[in-house]
């Protein structure tokens, strides 16, 4: 679970996030939109332990991020929008490194990434090193090593860049997969058919602040337009046009 509670963050005199407030469940596959700059990086950067809050609160799974940082951390599996990768490391390296930083036995976590690597299509590349990956393939690894410690909740800034179409299909399938076992999903993206697609409920965001929160279909009934899809509905409340 994600409790964010009255969350402010200002760098100077410029409030990026203002007073913002949601909860994503366990069991749930959360989007969080808006346009660029609204302030969706800050906030995941918040969440992730990344970055110190103005004021507010944010809880992972009941633990405060900023009274108690390792513990809050050690609940999530985070990918950010321009990972980071030791590419001189071969996949199978980069997996056990990740499950060491999380201190959890090898033994248990390499049959996960086994079934994860598997079913991304990168079985046969894991003994390769990362700098012969393609963007896409480097993107998959990237969320094997967020999943690899079998987190409670997983927080990932666009996760479908860079992926084709099966690719696509094959993480959005894991997304509803890991919230049927009870995990909690947080994600962002600017592909308002995926948000539609995969999301159980969505906040957007714009200018730091919260303006419609709901499940798509509760979004869509917002629409002037009774025949509007989400971009619809997200073009109009983010900038007063639609269709």
């Amino acid at each position: 679970m994600i409790e964010i509670d009255h969350l402010t963050k200002n760098y100077g005199d410029f409030t990026a996030v203002d007073d913002v407030s949601l909860v994503a469940r366990p069991g749930e596959v959360f989007g969080f939109l808006g346009p660029n700059g609204a302030g969706k990086t800050t906030t995941i950067r918040i969440l992730a332990g990344l970055s110190m809050p103005t004021s507010g609160a944010v809880r992972v799974n009941g633990v405060d991020v900023v009274a108690d940082p390792r513990r809050a951390k050690a609940q999530v599996g985070y990918v950010p929008d321009r990972p980071f990768l030791y590419e001189k490391l071969s996949g199978w390296e980069l997996l056990r490194f990740i499950s060491d930083l999380y201190r959890r036995d090898w033994k248990e976590c390499r049959p996960r990434a086994e079934r994860l690597l598997d079913y991304l299509g990168l079985d046969g590349w894991a003994s390769s090193r990362i700098e012969n990956y393609s963007h896409g393939m480097k993107q998959k690894i990237v969320l094997v090593s967020a999943l690899v410690h079998d987190p409670q909740t997983l927080v990932i800034d666009e996760p479908m860049v860079g992926l084709d179409a099966l690719a696509q299909k094959l993480v959005k399938t894991l997304f509803r997969d890991l919230a049927a076992k009870g995990k909690t999903i947080f994600i962002t993206t600017h592909t308002m058919s995926i948000a539609e697609a995969v999301c159980d409920r969505i906040a957007i965001i714009d200018r730091g602040r919260i303006v419609a929160q709901g499940s798509p279909g509760e979004l869509l009934r917002m629409a002037a337009q009774p025949d509007s899809d989400l971009e619809d509905v997200f073009l109009e409340i983010t900038t007063g046009t639609g269709q």
